[in-house]
């Protein structure tokens, strides 16, 4: 049986001119990768001890194809179907459905594009329907969407904190659109990082090793989590602005800035990678989880009445949910630093 993709064997190394070691490569490879004698292959002395050997002419990433047939697919599921195919590094997409279906089938195409970056319909016809992305995985930084991310949730709970000192409601009316903002970036960095840990080249480009690229995921799923809790808070308010008087002064309003400032601090270290500083912050979060408790608990045991500890209740869980996964955040940083201090260690020795 010829060596192939997922195969293994053991070649012997070869002394040639009495200073230089030689090894062959399988044919199958060669012949695959279109290569000539004496054309220039890439080697990589990854930091495990491993060596990899590259074409230099492959493709930064190979172009992949999902297809999907509508009328067999189960009642309702086609946009889960497309966002599964998206988030797993599909770079074309195609629909085949029955004429009848298709109102319904451009509905739920419509509501994907407007969940996805970079896809566009490229064809259209009465059978089937393409769908194609139309840029590169490693031409968008990661870190370019994960700030993105940061500062769409931080301007949403800026707006909800100007509204206890007589800010307008009409700043929070677009909560739901920035919410879809989060989310769509969210997916974004978790089909980037699906790519990246198929491609290494993709992963060169993006300046990330394939353990940072699945840690910024982590990053970008915590900041998704606390999107949603903002966008409670601002749904809790936008259903009864009335609320806004009887929450003025209690403690989750008071605790906003100090989550604010934390989670600013964690975002800073993205890059400084200061184990103290996040420590410090992640600690300070600590404590503001445990005051937020500590007032859930104190205004369950008042047994107050009225409408207004329910809202109270809620608010407070959803910034204590901040505290949680802001320090989760600030875990993965530490995680990040940590790996990275380890392969240099490895490299240095």
């Amino acid at each position: 049986m010829g060596l192939g993709p997922g195969n293994h064997e053991v070649r012997k190394l070869q002394l040639t001119g009495g200073s230089t070691f030689t090894v062959s490569l399988p044919k199958p490879w060669v012949v695959k990768n279109n290569l000539l004698p004496r054309d220039s292959i890439r080697v990589d002395w990854r930091p495990s001890g491993a060596l990899r050997i590259t074409p230099l002419n492959v493709e930064d990433h190979t172009m992949s194809q999902a297809r999907f047939n509508h009328e067999t697919l189960p009642q309702n599921s086609l946009h889960d179907h497309l966002m599964g195919a998206y988030i797993s590094g599909a770079d074309l997409i195609v629909v085949d459905f029955s004429p009848a279906h298709k109102q319904k089938l451009q509905a739920e195409v419509r509501h994907f594009l407007r969940s996805t970056r970079g896809f566009e319909i490229i064809d259209e016809t009465e059978k089937n329907i393409a769908l194609k992305c139309l840029f590169k995985a490693g031409d968008m930084p990661l870190h370019a969407s994960l700030n993105r991310m940061y500062l769409q949730l931080t301007s949403l709970i800026r707006d909800i904190s100007s509204l206890f000192e007589g800010g307008d409601i009409d700043f929070i009316a677009d909560a739901h659109e920035r919410e879809a903002e989060v989310d769509a970036l969210l997916y974004l960095i978790e089909r980037q990082a699906r790519i990246l840990l198929d491609s290494h080249l993709v992963a060169t480009r993006l300046k990330l090793s394939r353990v940072q690229g699945l840690e910024y995921a982590n990053l970008a799923r915590a900041l998704e989590r606390m999107m949603d809790h903002a966008y409670k808070i601002s749904a809790l308010i936008l259903e009864d602005p009335d609320i806004l008087t009887h929450l003025v002064g209690m403690g989750p309003v008071g605790q906003l800035p100090e989550w604010q400032s934390a989670l600013k601090e964690l975002m800073i270290n993205i890059r400084t990678r200061d184990s103290e500083r996040i420590e410090l912050a992640r600690g300070d979060l600590k404590t503001l989880q445990q005051t937020l408790l500590e007032y859930e608990h104190n205004l369950m045991q008042q047994h107050r009445q009225n409408k207004w500890m329910t809202s109270s209740i809620r608010m407070s869980e959803s910034v204590r949910r901040l505290c949680a996964y802001s320090r989760d955040f600030g875990e993965v940083l530490l995680n990040m630093m940590i790996s990275a201090e380890m392969t240099r260690t490895r490299e240095e020795v």
